[in-house]
């Protein structure tokens, strides 16, 4: 008796104590928590007492005889591999595509035409703790009357640089000469991330994506920019996601062209079991369902066989890196193959890898150029293993949502496809999320029309409902 008695009284307070736990949940409203603002220093040696010289430096892109005799020399110099017949891109590159491109990469490809188009945009160098930071800014080249450009800092990510914006830089600094609304112009500032391309690589460990977003933060600060938007996808996604997590009363709107959910609960497990059969349920369009489903297929094995190389770099970047820092072929091999399967994994199937049906190779072959020449390979490889070696999750960013209000163009050849209603609960303010219809993993470079479009209606909805007012 007395037992049963005691056993229920003991029910009973755990049922109160669980109770009042429910309702402290429910009812506490969680302070909006930011991310702590980084301030490292990731110059060489000891850092210095002096104060650090903010001065913004012009910049263009030059490069030697020295430097292109030695390239010359060693695309002569290739040693091939024989492809297995009719395997196409499905190992990865294929030599005898290889050989053509080389060929033209000898033969017909300009570098000088190619150093020219980049410098037709004014670019800078300027140092932020320890390090020299190069980034592209581009003012729009006329505005209309009492109106004001809108500064937008858009991020790239591996293996592509801030050339990917070429094509649509001016689309968005000047809109009307391209058939688009010119309510909203943008003046455009495109950075590259510390170890890709000509900003100078961290010489310390740690250079993580919110290092990144804290060094983009103090340059739009430094340029004059107390709000601006952002827009990013790949690295950019992150680094962008973090910026709006450190700086939320700085940045009026994220816009990404990939987002990415790292922190997976129960409900996403079961939307990944029952998705496909109760879509409602989990929040999921018909458009989900399809990108998403058979999930074996088209989740687990597409991570499988598409993230090895993430794998390599997030743990020993400097060997494979070694191999690829001294061979322009084994570099141009290693960067065309995720420009083939991440803008339509289809295009493994085909001998060219399908390179050629939605980029011209001056374009390919300058982007591999930039990685060449300023011999970031190994550094750019290494930012995975700073965002990854602590395990994924288990950062404070990846535990805190973002407030900003945010646009999502969700491109159908992604390799993964993050559905609203999982983005959501990382990104609590979605003021638009669209289906795109047509194109892969390097939006800007593929597709600049449709991302131009999609960056200003999200503007637009910005700025016409003040909603960044309204965190």
């Amino acid at each position: 008796e007395f037992c049963s008695s005691l056993a229920g009284i003991m029910l009973l307070e755990v049922f109160l104590v669980l109770g009042t736990l429910i309702i402290y949940f429910l009812f506490s409203k969680k302070k909006e928590e930011t991310l702590p603002f980084k301030d490292g220093w990731w110059g060489k040696g000891q850092k210095p007492d002096t104060k650090e010289d903010k001065t913004i430096r012009p910049f263009k892109v030059e490069t030697t005889e020295e430097e292109l005799s030695d390239l010359f020399r060693r695309l002569d110099q290739a040693r091939f591999t024989e492809p297995l017949e009719n395997s196409c891109f499905q190992y990865g590159t294929n030599s005898v595509y290889l050989r053509k491109l080389v060929s033209y990469w000898k033969n017909q490809f300009n570098w000088k035409k190619q150093v020219e188009v980049l410098n037709k945009y004014p670019q800078f160098k300027t140092k932020i703790q320890g390090i020299d930071i190069h980034f592209v800014h581009v003012k729009p080249p006329r505005l209309p009357e009492g109106q004001s450009a809108k500064p937008l800092l858009m991020v790239h990510g591996w293996p592509g640089s801030f050339y990917e914006f070429y094509k649509i830089i001016p689309l968005l600094t000047d809109p009307a000469s391209h058939g688009l609304s010119d309510e909203h112009i943008f003046e455009v500032i495109c950075p590259s991330i510390p170890g890709y391309g000509f900003s100078e690589a961290p010489h310390k460990k740690d250079f993580n994506s919110v290092s990144a977003a804290s060094v983009f933060y103090e340059l739009m600060l430094r340029l004059g920019f107390n709000e601006f938007y952002t827009q990013g996808g790949d690295w950019g996604w992150l680094i962008c996601t973090n910026l709006a997590q450190m700086a939320p009363n700085h940045v009026k709107g994220l816009h990404l062209n990939m987002a990415s959910v790292t922190k997976m609960g129960f409900t996403h497990l079961l939307s990944v079991l029952l998705g496909r059969y109760l879509p409602g349920l989990f929040g999921f369009q018909d458009e989900d369902v399809r990108r998403m489903f058979p999930f074996l297929k088209k989740g687990l094995y597409r991570i499988l066989s598409e993230s090895g190389y993430a794998h390599i770099q997030a743990t020993k970047p400097d060997t494979v890196g070694c191999g690829l820092n001294d061979s322009p072929v084994g570099l141009a091999a290693y960067i065309l193959e995720k420009f083939s399967s991440w803008t339509d994994l289809e295009f493994q199937n085909l001998e060219d890898g399908g390179l050629e049906r939605k980029f011209n190779l001056d374009d390919l072959l300058t982007n591999i150029m930039i990685y060449w020449v300023s011999g970031c390979i190994v550094s750019s490889m290494r930012f995975y293993k700073e965002n990854m070696q602590k395990g994924i999750g288990t950062q404070k960013h990846e535990k805190l949502t973002v407030q900003v209000p945010t646009g999502i163009a969700s491109f159908p050849n992604e390799i993964l496809h993050t559905p609203q209603a999982w983005a959501k609960k990382k990104y609590t303010n979605i003021v638009s999320f669209h289906f795109m219809p047509r194109g892969g993993h390097f939006a800007a470079l593929e597709e600049p029309e449709l991302l131009a479009k999609d960056i200003l209606q999200f503007v637009g909805k910005v700025e016409k409902e003040q909603l960044w007012k309204k965190k």
